[in-house]
Formats: C-alpha cells, sequence, structure tokens
C-alpha cells in the first residue's frame, strides 16, 4: 500500500493547548507548562528505563539498533560499498489499539 498524504497540517502546540483548555477549562498557559512539564518527564523516564506510556495515546519506547558491518551489499540490482557503522539506539513511538482503530 502506497502511503496517503496528510490531510492538512499537524495540531500545534498552541492549538492543542488551546483545546484542552477548552475541555478542562483552565488557562491556555496553565496548559502550556503541563504540556511542558509531560515532555520533560518523557524524555526523563525514556532514558532511564526505555519506556513511557501516555495512556490512551501511545507508547514511547527505545530499541537497539545492531551495529552494521562493513562490505559490499546489493540494493536495487546494484552492487554498493557500505560503510561500518556502530550499534545505536532509537526512540519509537506506538499508538496505542483504540486510536489505530479510529485511522
Amino acid at each position: 500500500k502506497a502511503m496517503k498524504a496528510m490531510k492538512g497540517a499537524a495540531m500545534t502546540k498552541g492549538a492543542l493547548a488551546d483545546a484542552l483548555a477548552g475541555e478542562a477549562e483552565l488557562k491556555r498557559s496553565q496548559v502550556t507548562k503541563i504540556l511542558d512539564g509531560l515532555a520533560g518527564i518523557a524524555a526523563q523516564e525514556v532514558k532511564k528505563s526505555g519506556k513511557f506510556v501516555v495512556p490512551g495515546v501511545c507508547m514511547v519506547k527505545t530499541r537497539v539498533k545492531p551495529a552494521t558491518k562493513a562490505g559490499k551489499r546489493e540494493m536495487f540490482g546494484k552492487v554498493v560499498v557500505v560503510k561500518a557503522k556502530p550499534a545505536k539506539t532509537v526512540v519509537k513511538a506506538f499508538p496505542v489499539a483504540a486510536i489505530k482503530k479510529v485511522v
């Protein structure tokens, strides 16, 4: 399946803060502080334990990508010389099942 183009632009932080402020009957500045706090805590937890869950939204996990050896590889029918790369940790986000069903 080919990826479909996104419909419109993604919601900005300010727009998200406005929407949450309206729903929770708080000031926009308070919601912005909460969002900043959530981002900070998420970064700390992912670094410390390798996993962070935003309930009802997604799970953020770290994964170790293995090192690649140098050599020649065939890509799209052509032989390509590939450099060696060290192992690295990547961050991945997995949506909750409820969000997957909606989309």
